[in-house]
């Protein structure tokens, strides 16, 4: 059995975070139909939702901006590396379309955009003895997405990771290729990252939705925990 474990070298960076955790099995993560209208419309939705993050007209000065890149600064990461959240709501202000993926990538990208919220998931059944949130150590194996090389994780970088290396890095920023979602995916594992009270309240929102719509696609319901300093471990 998998266990979710928020380590407390997590804690001792982020004191105040809170992390939602979706478990979700028995899925075929395939389009229902070619370019299934239900995920374009889904990611046009979410799209439209993220304006109203970013009324700033200076793109850094939009608070979820402005707090992602706050916490960015209390731990080590390679030069220019931004939140996930960042990335989406960058695409937004460039007024650029999403563009559908696969199911599961879809949903928590819609979710992502609506509610200004982190959100990754990765391949339950790929992962390797426990998955961590901790400090890496430096040098944890990384294969990222779309890349032909290693990219370890370097020393104080706050990473999710199992037995065989780093399987996202800065929190959600970046994922690896070895557990990755995919078509082949039946069973995930969604987290949702929030660091002070106001985006909890949102990812509390953010995560009700998301078991929703992930329910109504995929008719499998899941099962979710949020993971607190006081309550730091999960079992799938």
């Amino acid at each position: 059995m998998t266990k979710f474990i928020a380590d407390p070298t997590f804690w001792e960076v982020f004191p105040e975070a809170q992390i939602h955790v979706l478990i979700v099995k028995g899925i075929s993560n395939q389009q229902k139909q070619e370019n299934d209208p239900y995920l374009i419309d889904l990611l046009a939705k979410g799209k439209e939702a993220a304006k109203g993050f970013l009324l700033e007209e200076t793109f850094s000065q939009n608070p979820v901006i402005a707090e992602w890149r706050g916490a960015f600064s209390q731990f080590k990461i390679k030069k220019g590396v931004r939140s996930s959240i960042e990335a989406l709501l960058k695409r937004v202000s460039q007024d650029r379309e999403f563009h559908p993926i696969n199911p599961l990538v879809d949903i928590y990208n819609s979710i992502s955009l609506e509610f200004a919220v982190p959100c990754g998931g990765e391949d339950l059944q790929k992962i390797a003895g426990d998955i961590h949130l901790g400090q890496a150590v430096g040098g944890e194996s990384f294969l990222p997405l779309g890349a032909e090389a290693d990219a370890p994780a370097l020393p104080g970088e706050i990473i999710y990771y199992d037995n065989e290396g780093a399987i996202c890095r800065c929190l959600n920023w970046r994922e690896a290729q070895r557990t990755m979602l995919t078509e082949t995916t039946q069973e995930v594992i969604f987290f949702m990252e929030s660091i002070n009270s106001e985006q909890a309240q949102r990812a509390n929102q953010a995560m009700q939705e998301l078991k929703k719509r992930v329910a109504e696609y995929f008719g499998v319901e899941g099962n979710d925990f949020v993971v607190t300093v006081e309550e730091s471990q999960v079992n799938s």
